[in-house]
């Protein structure tokens, strides 16, 4: 589960370059048991007598439309590389099972690294793991890595995914009839608060006058609130809704039976909802995951310094992609989509730029100032944009 990681500026300043790194290294089921496949004889054209392989742990099944399935998809995209090979154990709990898991790939299956993707996993698991296997590299996803603190075989990636729900947003104000969205979500945390703002202000940057109602669960999956919540959305006029959750399946769902859009997030939701899908943010792991395979291919690890051990990267980097667009997407929305999503390639566009209120109407961001999505002040967002209807509480 994605959720938040404090960064200092001196290690967002490492995840710069930790893109920059990718850039120029890579051209380019549920169940708790583990599977393998392998897509290699064991000669690769590198020369290597065996290939690489990789270990994939889920906190939830793969098949959940949603975050784990993410994560599953970008396991799979990375295994049809030739030299790699890969095992993967799903529904995977936050507790010392995690660390069996990770045992097991590492003597049973042979891992040489291991991307364990759920925030709890971090601490104490992966770090007590680490130091047990210091040859192993651990790369977490959200990951919370601080140098001379954690293990050097430690390392974290993830990526700026409010970019890409900054144009689901976009896409949201062309579909809405009633001006009113709504945002349903786990936790005010940081990473969630980022993606309401997000969204929102690309909604407002086509309607300025529209606003999202949020309402936050209080976990990361619990599918009969989410319901409520989606049920009572509908029920006050709101005609689009979009979530972060582990699973927006439930979301996606309820709004369909209702008549009114929905956007996605962490996977592509478009199969369940044939009507009102409009689009989503999606992660493209397959994209990651093979950049790490090639380095690791080219004998970079983290130890050596060859892999940083922080990494970060949006659209321009590869790391999002935008969920394919609906049948109730107009031309116009489209093409609005679309210069924004260039803009975000070519580095020109900057979401949080003032002067932006709160939605007390504190200034947060002066007319003087911006921050840039590597800027460490938005890892530490605690309010909601002006046109955001809800509270941030504890």
């Amino acid at each position: 589960m994605n959720k938040k990681n404090y960064l200092s500026r001196r290690y967002v300043l490492r995840a710069l370059l930790a893109t920059t790194a990718f850039g120029v290294t890579s051209k380019f089921g549920t169940g708790c048991t583990s599977t393998t496949q392998t897509n290699a004889a064991s000669t690769s054209t590198a020369g290597q007598e065996k290939p690489i392989t990789m270990g994939f742990i889920y906190v939830g099944p793969k098949d959940d439309y949603g975050y784990n399935q993410a994560h599953a998809e970008g396991r799979a995209g990375v295994a049809k590389l030739p030299w790699v090979k890969t095992v993967e154990e799903a529904n995977v709990p936050e507790t010392t099972a995690v660390q069996e898991t990770m045992r097991n790939m590492i003597e049973q299956d042979g891992s040489t690294v291991i991307f364990p993707t759920s925030f709890g996993y971090f601490d104490p698991h992966i770090l007590t793991i680490a130091k047990d296997y210091p040859e192993v590299q651990f790369i977490h996803c959200g990951g919370l890595y601080q140098e001379g603190i954690h293990p050097k075989n430690v390392g974290s990636y993830f990526g700026y995914i409010d970019e890409a729900q900054y144009i689901a947003g976009i896409i949201a104000a062309h579909a809405s009839k009633t001006g009113k969205l709504g945002f349903i979500a786990a936790k005010p945390i940081p990473q969630v608060l980022r993606n309401i703002n997000s969204f929102t202000l690309g909604a407002r940057s086509v309607k300025p006058e529209i606003i999202t109602q949020v309402i936050f669960t209080g976990d990361w999956a619990l599918p009969v609130k989410e319901a409520e919540a989606a049920n009572s959305m509908a029920d006050q006029q709101i005609d689009v809704l979009t979530s972060h959750v582990d699973s927006p399946k439930v979301i996606v769902e309820t709004a369909e039976k209702r008549g009114i859009f929905s956007s996605g997030y962490h996977a592509n939701q478009a199969s369940l909802a044939s009507k009102g899908f409009l689009t989503g943010a999606e992660w493209d792991w397959t994209n990651v995951y093979s950049k790490y395979a090639e380095m690791i291919k080219e004998g970079k690890t983290l130890m050596n310094g060859g892999i940083p051990h922080i990494v970060r990267g949006g659209l321009k980097d590869g790391f999002l992609k935008i969920s394919p667009y609906g049948t109730a997407v107009s031309e116009q929305a489209k093409k609005d989509a679309e210069t924004a999503i260039a803009k975000f390639k070519d580095g020109s566009m900057v979401i949080y730029k003032g002067e932006i209120k709160d939605n007390t109407g504190k200034i947060v961001i002066p007319n003087d100032k911006q921050f840039q999505q590597q800027d460490p002040e938005l890892e530490k967002m605690n309010w909601l944009v002006s046109g955001v209807l809800g509270k941030v509480s504890s």
